[in-house]
């Protein structure tokens, strides 16, 4: 080998050595799988529902504390069960592997009519501690559902027997109490327990 050739694979060789340097070093950022997060956040529009416990809920008890919010109701035969055992299953998971804070699990009633504060404590309390249920007034209800762009429409049926069709949509509320980002369907177990600390990191 020449005295060019020579010096050329030298530069070669050092070249690659700074190329897997740098690689091993430089990581991609982390990409979301399913949450979308929004480019700017809102705050929530003013109402004034109950909690399981007959406590006001307003805009101010969604402050200090990440919240999946769901909108469903009680007597829901599919989505809103496997949903919220969704996130309940996620947020184990999470606290299984010592991530902070935790979001808390939060569902607004589309059925007021039939969802009492009790009905819905009793139901959220299925899949979990800690777990908010929100109802109250068809009005108010319309107010936090108009501001967040959820759709709910009651269907025909016998007296109390009757479906909702609803958004299933999973929104996130930051601990600013502002709308943040949100999940849609279909919701999977992996994609919160990835995204969630990412968002919640702000990365």
């Amino acid at each position: 080998m020449g005295p060019k050739n020579f010096i050329i694979a030298i530069v070669l060789a050092v070249a690659l050595s700074v190329g897997i340097f740098v690689a091993t070093r430089v990581q991609t950022p982390p990409t979301l799988i399913a949450g979308l997060v929004l480019p700017a956040t809102t705050p929530l529009p003013e109402f004034t529902l109950v909690d399981q416990s007959g406590n006001a809920v307003t805009p101010d008890s969604f402050r200090d504390q990440w919240d999946l919010v769901f909108f469903g109701f009680t007597h829901c035969p599919d989505i809103c069960p496997a949903t919220l055992q969704v996130l309940s299953a996620a947020r184990d998971q999470l606290a299984a592997a010592g991530h902070e804070p935790l979001p808390r699990i939060v569902l607004v009633s589309v059925d007021p009519e039939r969802d009492t504060p009790e009905l819905i404590g009793q139901y959220v309390g299925y899949f979990g501690d800690g777990n908010l249920g929100i109802t109250g007034s068809l009005d108010e209800l319309r107010k936090l559902t108009a501001g967040l762009g959820i759709f709910f429409e009651k269907q025909p049926g016998d007296g109390k027997s009757y479906a909702v069709d609803h958004s299933a949509a999973v929104l996130l509320i930051n601990p600013d109490g502002e709308f943040h980002g949100l999940f849609s369907g279909a919701h999977r177990i992996e994609n919160y327990v990835h995204d969630l600390p990412l968002i919640m990191a702000g990365k």
